[in-house]
This record gives C-alpha cells, structure tokens and sequence, in this order.
C-alpha cells in the first residue's frame, strides 16, 4: 500500500486549492523530504485561460480539467480531500473544512493558499443573476447552453425583434478574456454554424464588445491594442470603448458612453468578463492571522509571499498583494513554486528570498490564425502570434492526453469549421418551459 500516514512524522504541508499556484506549489515538493495534503472543493485542475473555447464548443471540459487525483497519481506522498475550507486557525495551525457534510480539520506545518479570484462586478452584484462569468467550469458550461441555446431559440422565435436580441451576444470587458470571447462568437456565427438553420442565418449575429477603457488589451501597449480593435471589427464585431455598463437585466444591457448619453442594447447572452476579485478565502483568512486585505481583497504578503504574522503561511497566485502584479495564470504558477522552495529552504536552515515575477509575455487569440503577443520587447500580431499562443497553450495544459485531444479539436475547429461540443443539456431545456409544461 502507498500514500501517507496519519503517524507520518515528515513536514506536513497543505496546499489549499488546485489552479495554477496550487499545481506549481504541489510539483515543486515532488521529490522533497515532505507529506502534502491538496484542499479543493472541486475533483480538477481547471486550465482557466482556455475556458471560453468550452462555453463556444470548440473543447470539452474534460480537455481543460484533469482530475487532480489523476494529474497527482505518481505522488505517494501527496493525498487529495475534497471539502470546502470554512476556517483557518493559524494559532493552532489547523484547516477547518467541510468534506461532504463532515467537519474535519487537517494540522499542517506549511499552508500554501491559492484560492483564487470571482469575478468582480464592481459593486453592481445585481448583474450577476443575468450575466455569465468566466472563472470556473460550471460557468463555461451554463455559457455554452446560453450560446447555443439562444440560436435554438431564435430559430423558433417568429417575432423579428425577439430574434434580433436573441441573435445578439454582449461581452463586457475588453481584456484577452474578452477579446477571445468576442472573437470566437463571431467566428463561430460566421463559420462554425453556416447552413445550420432553415429560420435565421447566424451570420447577422450581433456581437458587441464593452470596455471602460479607451483601449482593448491596454496591458500588451498601444500598438497590439489597436491591431485587437481593427481585426475584430473586420469580423464583424462591434466595439464600445469608454462605456461603462449601468444597467443590466434578462432583457438586455444598458451602456453610458464618455459623453453622457446611454445606448440601450436587447440581448439575451452577456458574458461578463470586465474585472477579478479576490476568493471570500483571503478574508477568512486576513480576520484569522491579523493580516491586511486591499480594496480587491487580495491578502497583504511579506517579499517571500508569507504572511507577515505567521510566517509559515504562504498567500500565492489572485489572492496575493505583492507589488503591482497581473492578474494572470503565470503570477500563480510562479509564486506557487516559490513558496514551495521558501519552505523547503527554511527546512535546510536557510533563509527564504524575495518574490520576483518574470513577465513571460501576454497572448490573446482573436480568430483562427490571428493572435497577438507581447514577450518581453517583442510585440506580433497575426499568424505569428497565433502559432506563439499554439506553443504556449499545448505546453501548459496539463497531461500529454489532453494536449493531443485539445491539439485535435484546434485542427477540427480551425482549419476546418467543426464544433464537437454543442449538445444542450436537459438542464437548459428545463429552463426554456413554461410552467405547467410536462419535459
């Protein structure tokens, strides 16, 4: 039999949560002279960069959220608990969870937290209920039934306004994540779904892209910024920047431009996907260690990513205030891994050393062979761009499965038109009936 013990007497480590910081921080203690335990309320690693290619169908949510026991297999030292962390006690160095309706609480000699980020909706939590976001599988999932439920929709609907709305798609936010689901919207209405409907023709697909800004991926400089704006408007979207969303309801959005005046726009789908906000987590967290929070919620770090009043508790990835850093899956990835090393450097008697990122670039994809990417002082768009986000994103998906499957549906989906992933679920169709209707 393999695995931990209960009497094990190593170094005992948790790692709470399995994205980016929590995968980097468990693969760096591979080989060290240490036990580890991963919390997370889910069974999966989600590679979260990739999740609108979910909700438009190009992959499946399998390709993009391994199971972590799987990914953790050839870990013996390494045990998994499903639950969700309710308390932290930082004196007594315990983690107090609830594992399906069971309340445990795990010691630990380390804690590594990467609980991550919700989306931030800038007071304005109302426009939850009617909007889709764009953190977790369960999101992308709802999304895709939204997507292409509406086109069903729509194709039964014989009142032309209703049509229209239905047809139309907003997406608040233009950072890469919006960018990418803006452009993969277009592409789908003009390519993907081409002669798969009598009624309506998805080419008039309405696709309308809202950022508070005065610039559309502002963070790669102002020359791929412009080159985003100019090769989404050749697909056909349409872009509204210095807008600000001000209302938002199951009917549509209403926009306020720099100007003052309002634009009311009919839509059934809004994908939100202007802002993060640091995990609940970070403030259970800061209330129990006395630790201070910022205006995102993010928790206040020492250099080395500890806390600064229990230096044996490490705050990596979305949940972390260190500097002016990204909000991106590479600050999670980099930051796990040095909380790992800080820990085993204090094993071995020395001491730890300061956090530094190294900015390996940003991408965003806009259509099929169209990207743009800034590494370093190198900025590219088009086809460039494109093949430098194919290299990226096959290297960090997890597992040689699920890169060759995603490698696969990117050949299906892009050179030629093909979505595999569009099945509606009976929870949408429940959705859709009146009441009193029998399923």
């Amino acid at each position: 039999m393999t695995g931990t013990r209960v009497d094990d007497q190593r170094h005992h480590v948790v790692i709470i949560g399995s994205g980016f910081g929590g995968l980097f921080a468990a693969r760096a203690l591979k080989r060290a002279p240490v036990r580890i335990t991963l919390i997370d309320r889910t069974n999966h690693h989600l590679f979260q960069p990739l999740l609108y290619q979910v909700a438009t169908g190009i992959l499946s949510e399998g390709q993009i959220a391994p199971a972590i026991r799987d990914v953790f297999r050839n870990y013996p030292a390494l045990r998994v608990i499903l639950g969700e962390v309710e308390d932290i006690d930082v004196e007594a160095r315990k983690v107090h969870l609830d594992e399906f309706g069971k309340q445990i609480s795990i010691g630990y000699d380390s804690l590594i937290v990467a609980g991550g980020a919700s989306s931030s909706y800038f007071g304005h939590d109302e426009f939850r209920a009617n909007s889709c976001s764009m953190k977790t599988l369960d999101d992308a999932l709802a999304l895709r039934g939204n997507i292409f439920g509406a086109f069903e929709l729509a194709e039964a609907e014989m009142d032309p306004e209703e049509r229209r709305r239905l047809m139309t798609f907003v997406v608040v936010g233009g950072g890469p994540t919006g960018v990418e689901m803006a452009g993969q919207l277009r592409e789908l209405s003009r390519r993907a779904l081409r002669r798969n409907y009598r009624m309506i023709d998805p080419v008039d697909t309405r696709v309308v892209l809202v950022e508070g800004t005065d610039g559309l991926n502002r963070s790669m400089g102002s020359y791929l910024s412009r080159l985003t704006a100019r090769d989404l408007t050749r697909m056909g979207a349409e872009i509204h920047l210095n807008a600000l969303v001000t209302n938002l309801d199951d009917k549509g959005v209403e926009i306020t431009k720099q100007d003052g005046s309002t634009e009311w726009i009919p839509a059934a789908t809004k994908v939100w996907a202007a802002g993060t906000r640091a995990a609940s987590l970070g403030a259970t967290l800061a209330g129990a260690a006395g630790a201070e929070t910022n205006r995102a919620g993010q928790v206040l770090v020492n250099p080395d990513c500890s806390l600064p009043t229990h230096p044996e508790v490490f705050v990596v990835g979305d949940l972390m205030a260190h500097g002016d850093l990204p909000g991106v899956a590479e600050v999670a990835i980099q930051s796990g891994a040095h909380a790992a090393h800080s820990i085993l450097r204090r094993l071995d008697g020395e001491p730890t050393k300061p956090f530094k990122y190294r900015d390996l670039g940003t991408l965003a994809v806009i259509s099929r062979f169209t990207a743009v990417a800034k590494i370093g002082p190198v900025r590219v768009g088009g086809f460039i761009g494109w093949l430098l986000w194919l290299v990226v994103h096959i290297t960090f998906l997890t597992g040689f499965k699920n890169r060759f499957g995603a490698l696969t549906r990117w050949v299906v989906s892009f050179v030629g038109r093909g979505r595999y992933e569009r099945a509606l679920i009976g929870r949408w169709v429940a959705r859709t009936k009146r009441p009193g209707e029998s399923a």
